[in-house]
């Protein structure tokens, strides 16, 4: 430690990582979410915290950070609040709070130490820190983290350096910052003081980080310093996947208005009802293809049929084909309307090779299934082309912004959002 942080006490430490920070070009842009809520020091949290709004720094511990280490360790509970991660993912926390707190800190660690390659903000022993989640959010990383097990130490990988990172100066895929057992982290989060926040709390909250991160945008862009592509991807609008989906429905599976007595509707004979149908009504299979390649859940599979359910309960397709396909259609499933309120209990999801769409169409071909509208959902990281539609096609892309189909439409869905 340096001699000016022996003269210093905790609260004037604390103070001046804060200073460092602002005053380094590459965090200007942070300058607004650094000052939103409380900062202090205190006596009954071993390391630090923060509930989304105001962070608590552990008096014992910032005595035993390092300078480059305290600007790390400020910069990790404001990269929390930017993120808003305490209200975003408290159906991670939920589901395993120990993989939610991991999760978060795995996001942000990687961030903070790409950018800090230069030794200026070092991460504390015990962090969780891999480079194969760069780019991730938190829902992708929580999936891995409870699928596969957290990432084990490195076993000396000759391209690494003397400190266990590579030539980067980062930990290699698997490697660990703190080395021995798996970390848990070296900060805890406040999940149960983020949920103590009152509406008006949360709501004040929530703009008042939308309002920072709109002027940090600014500030950087004016100063020239290249901005912040994660501030950009925060201010990007987020369409509501769901209203696109029941539109989507709605307009391809919905008959005319327009209704003639000289054809009954077959939907109200059989109940001795004679009605009226539309004279371009057409609504008849919708068939809804999941990729079952690995990269869909269980939690995002129930959400997305939930909502496909309760769509249909008010369009009334005539009926709907559930198909599951990874290279090949490995399940067909045919519900006729009297039968999907039990859809999401019966269906029975079957996959896990490699993904390749072309195989829904090809299959739709061979059996003659000639659909009204395809809904597909998959995380667009396909192996071939995007298949050639005969009706038309809602893509529902999870996870993946940078997935294009070429043809249809097509909405993003985060994992958070399920």
């Amino acid at each position: 430690m340096l001699a000016i942080g022996k003269q210093l006490t905790p609260e004037q430490r604390l103070s001046k990582a804060v200073v460092d920070i602002m005053g380094n070009p590459k965090y200007v842009a942070l300058a607004g979410v650094l000052m939103i809520g409380d900062r202090s020091v205190v006596d009954n949290i071993p390391t630090a915290c923060t509930n989304g709004r105001d962070e608590m720094y552990g008096r014992d511990f910032i005595d035993s950070l390092n300078d480059a280490e305290l600007r790390f360790l400020v910069l990790h509970e404001v990269y929390h609040k930017l993120y808003k991660h305490l209200t975003t993912w408290r159906h991670l926390h939920d589901q395993d709070a120990q993989l939610a707190n991991q999760a978060c800190d795995y996001v942000i660690n990687v961030k903070i130490s790409d950018d800090n390659r230069d030794g200026w903000a070092v991460m504390p022993q015990g962090g969780c820190l891999d480079v194969k989640y760069r780019d991730w959010d938190s829902a992708a990383v929580f999936n891995d983290l409870r699928d596969n097990g957290s990432p084990q130490d490195g076993d000396g990988d000759d391209d690494a350096s003397a400190d266990g990172s590579g030539g980067d100066g980062l930990p290699q895929d698997g490697d660990e910052g703190s080395g021995g057992e798996s970390p848990k982290g070296f900060d805890s989060h406040d999940w149960d003081g983020a949920a103590d926040l009152t509406p008006d709390e949360k709501r004040e909250l929530a703009r008042d980080v939308d309002e920072a991160i709109r002027q940090g945008a600014l500030i950087a862009g004016k100063l020239g310093s290249g901005g912040d592509r994660d501030l950009e991807d925060l201010l990007t609008p987020q369409i509501d996947w769901r209203e696109v989906l029941r539109e989507f429905i709605q307009t391809t599976c919905a008959g005319s208005d327009y209704s003639t007595w000289q054809r009954p509707n077959r939907r109200y004979v059989s109940s001795g009802y004679y009605m009226p149908s539309g004279i371009s009504e057409q609504v008849g299979e919708l068939v809804i293809a999941v990729d079952t390649s690995g990269s869909i859940g269980q939690l995002e599979l129930t959400a997305f049929m939930s909502e496909i359910q309760a769509i249909c309960d008010t369009v009334h397709p005539d009926h709907i084909r559930l198909l599951y396909w990874d290279t090949r259609v490995c399940q067909d499933e045919k519900y006729d309307m009297h039968q999907l309120d039990e859809l999401v209990k019966t269906t029975k999801p079957k996959g896990g090779g490699g993904t390749n769409v072309e195989c829904v169409t090809d299959y739709l071909t061979e059996h003659g299934v000639k659909p009204q509208a395809a809904i597909v959902l998959t995380d667009g990281y396909l192996g071939g082309s995007w298949g050639q539609w005969s009706c038309p096609v809602l893509w529902c892309i999870l996870d993946n912004k940078s997935a294009k189909p070429d043809t249809g439409k097509h909405v993003n869905i985060t994992s958070r959002e399920m």
